[in-house]
C-alpha cells in the first residue's frame, strides 16, 4: 500500500535548476509538490504580502529584513536558485559621460526596488570595491508601496539615503529614454504584476563595465564570492508540524540540480573525446560548483549579505544565520 503523500503548493521561476521539479521529473519523498511558475518580482510580494504558497522562492534581502523586523512566517533552506555578479548589470546613459562606478557620485540611478537583493549586492560592491556609498546617489525607486515587497515589510529610505518614487504616471524605463535618469542598478522590462518598464532602453543605454564578464571575474578572483541573491523557503507552521520536510525538499533540489549536472557533463563528452577541451577543465568540474547548494559552501557568501543589508540600513540588526535557515539543514 503506498503512503500517502503531503500536498504541498510551491511557487518557482523557471531555469534549468527548477524545472525538474516544476515539471514533475523529481518528485521529494513523501511529498506532492503542486507547482505555479510565476516572475521572481511577483512571487515575492504576493508571498510577503499573502502567503500563497507553502514553498517558494524567496528574495533573501527580504527574508532577512523580514526576520529582522520579527516576522518569521518563513523557514529557509539551503538552495540558491539565483546568482549573478549583480553590479556588473549596472546599465547607464551613453550620453552620460560616466565611464566609471566613482562617477555616479551625484547621479540619478533608476532601480525597481531599493531593498531587493539585486541591489543590495550591487551597492555592496559599489561601496566596498569602488568607494561609491548609497548616501552619494540619487536614486529612484520604480515600485510602488502597495506593489512591492518593501511595502510588505515595512521599508523607509535609510537615514541619509535620498530615495525618489518615480510617479504611477511614468517607469523607469520611460524616463531613461527621456533622459531623466542617468542609468539603472537594474533594469526589469519582463511583463509582470509589480514591474511597470517594458521598454527597451538599449539604444541609449551601455554597461558600466565594459566588459561585464571580466569584472565578474576580478570580483571573484578577489572576493571569492559568487552573490546569491533567492533562496527557497516553507511556511515555518507546515515546517513545525512536519519537521522532516526540510531535508527532502533540500534533497529534491539538490537532485535536480544533479539531474542538469549530468546533462552537461554527457554533452561535454564529446569536446574530452575529441580533445577540444582537456583533462584540466574536467578536472576543474568535478572539484568546483559555483552554484553549489547547502549551508556550508554557501555561508561566506550569506554573512556578507546579512552584513551589507545591516550596513546598508535596512535591517535595525544583523541577522543571524540560524534564524533564516531550517536547524536540521546547517550541516549540509
Amino acid at each position: 500500500m503506498t503512503a500517502p503523500s503531503l500536498d504541498l503548493s510551491i511557487a518557482l521561476s523557471d531555469n534549468e535548476r527548477t524545472r525538474p521539479l516544476l515539471e514533475g521529473r523529481v518528485v521529494p519523498q513523501g511529498i506532492r509538490l503542486v507547482p505555479t511558475m510565476i516572475h521572481p518580482s511577483e512571487m515575492f510580494w504576493r508571498q510577503l504580502r499573502f502567503a500563497e504558497f507553502d514553498v517558494s522562492e524567496m528574495s533573501l534581502s527580504s527574508l532577512i529584513i523580514s526576520t529582522a523586523r520579527g516576522d518569521t512566517r518563513w523557514v529557509a533552506i539551503p538552495v540558491f536558485t539565483m546568482r549573478r555578479f549583480f553590479h556588473t548589470s549596472i546599465i547607464v546613459r551613453t550620453d552620460s559621460g560616466i565611464t566609471e562606478p566613482a562617477q555616479l557620485r551625484g547621479r540619478r540611478i533608476g532601480v525597481p526596488e531599493y531593498q531587493q537583493t539585486w541591489a543590495i549586492w550591487s551597492r555592496g560592491a559599489l561601496q566596498h570595491e569602488f568607494g561609491v556609498h548609497p548616501r552619494e546617489i540619487d536614486w529612484f525607486m520604480e515600485r510602488n508601496p502597495d506593489k512591492s515587497h518593501g511595502g510588505a515589510t515595512g521599508f523607509t529610505p535609510p537615514e541619509g539615503v535620498r530615495v525618489n518614487q518615480i510617479p504611477p504616471t511614468t517607469n523607469m524605463g520611460e524616463m531613461l529614454l527621456r533622459g531623466e535618469l542617468d542609468g539603472a542598478i537594474h533594469y526589469l522590462p519582463e511583463k509582470n504584476l509589480v514591474d511597470r518598464s517594458t521598454v527597451d532602453v538599449s539604444s541609449v543605454t551601455r554597461p558600466l563595465f565594459p566588459d561585464p564578464a571580466a569584472e565578474g571575474r576580478r570580483y571573484y578572483a578577489k572576493t571569492g564570492l559568487f552573490p546569491i541573491n533567492h533562496t527557497v523557503v516553507i511556511r515555518r507552521s507546515l515546517l513545525e508540524q512536519h519537521p522532516w520536510i526540510a531535508l527532502n525538499l533540500y534533497s529534491a533540489f539538490v537532485a535536480g540540480k544533479a539531474e542538469i549536472a549530468r546533462c552537461g557533463q554527457s554533452y561535454l563528452h564529446w569536446y574530452f573525446e575529441t580533445g577540444l577541451l582537456d583533462g584540466g577543465v574536467r578536472r576543474t568540474l568535478a572539484a568546483n560548483d559555483p552554484l553549489a547548494y547547502g549551508f556550508k559552501a554557501a555561508q561566506p557568501v550569506l554573512e556578507t549579505v546579512t552584513q551589507y543589508v545591516h550596513e546598508q540600513g535596512l535591517a535595525p540588526r544583523r541577522v543571524a544565520l540560524s534564524e533564516l535557515f531550517a536547524a536540521s539543514t546547517l550541516d549540509m
